[in-house]
């Protein structure tokens, strides 16, 4: 096994310090990280997993997990919810997680790549492997519910779906005894995230993940931010969760959920929204952070 670089000496420090070159600086730590993994992996290191991404098929590293603790049962709506939003938390605190898709089924695609890309089934069978290859680190457990996502222009949706998804997302409740379940907190107004919020709701749901890291221009605009105030109320507290340690091993979970967008700094919102939501912890030295919700005390 090689000496590493610790994590802290490599990360990048977006804003305030050159925001507009960070792309290129978290590029070339990203790949310093890799390269040090690579070599682990080559000289059958067995705590380092391959993963590959599904549209480039350029192979990347990773340190696998060992889940310990109570399971989590993850109800995303999008094959890449969970990963933009709530997977460095759990690359830095690894449970055992099964993790419920409900809309699986899209034509959303990088626009250069609509020809090769050109209907619901390839589009979908891309974005499934994505989705295997982000939770792969995870050892997480899928299930797919196979209904087609919502396209612009965005409506509200239908009481009749809410119900029926609903009780289609209750079986799997059902399957898991125990298990905490974590939902999106429906930051954004996107009307999928909405619905599995409230279905989240309606099922017991206490502990959401804040689902605007890719879109963060939805955390500086004022109506979106009173929308949210105004739906929950002072009933949801906020919970930042320290991810620096994990931050490179996040942007390989990335590199998995969009192998399909280029250019590569285009995956990197994540994590600049993450370095803003650091500045909310006021313990610890974190430089980057993802924020959580609860309405109740956890139990565990």
């Amino acid at each position: 096994m090689t000496k590493e670089t610790p994590v802290h000496a490599i990360l990048p420090v977006p804003d305030g310090h050159g925001i507009y070159a960070f792309p290129d600086d978290l590029h070339r730590a990203h790949q310093t990280h890799n390269e040090q993994l690579a070599t682990r992996h080559q000289a059958h290191d067995h705590q380092v997993l391959e993963v590959t991404a599904p549209h480039t098929r350029t192979p990347y590293y990773i340190e696998t997990r060992t889940p310990v603790g109570r399971p989590v049962l993850v109800l995303e709506p999008h094959h890449d919810d969970f990963a933009l939003s709530a997977s460095g938390t759990f690359l830095a605190h690894p449970r055992p997680l099964s993790v419920v898709t409900v809309f699986t089924r899209s034509r959303s695609v990088h626009p250069t790549l609509e020809s090769t890309y050109a209907d619901v089934d390839t589009v979908s069978e891309l974005r499934d492997r994505e989705g295997a290859a982000a939770l792969a680190p995870f050892a997480a457990r899928r299930h797919l519910l196979g209904h087609k996502d919502a396209e612009p222009p965005y409506r509200p949706y239908a009481p009749e779906t809410l119900d029926r998804i609903t009780e289609e997302l209750r079986r799997f409740v059902a399957a898991h005894p125990g298990a905490e379940l974590l939902a999106p907190a429906a930051v954004t107004r996107h009307p999928d995230h909405l619905l599995v919020h409230d279905a989240a709701v309606r099922l017991g749901c206490t502990w959401f993940w804040e689902d605007l890291a890719f879109w963060s221009t939805y955390a500086l605009a004022g109506c979106d931010q009173h929308l949210f105030r105004a739906r929950t109320g002072a009933t949801m507290r906020p919970e930042p969760v320290d991810i620096t340690d994990v931050v490179l091993d996040k942007v390989t979970v990335l590199r998995m959920h969009g192998s399909q967008m280029h250019p590569a700094r285009k995956m990197y919102r994540p994590i600049r929204h993450a370095f803003t939501t650091a500045a909310d912890l006021v313990d610890g030295p974190g430089l980057y952070a993802e924020r959580f919700y609860r309405t109740e005390e956890p139990t565990c």
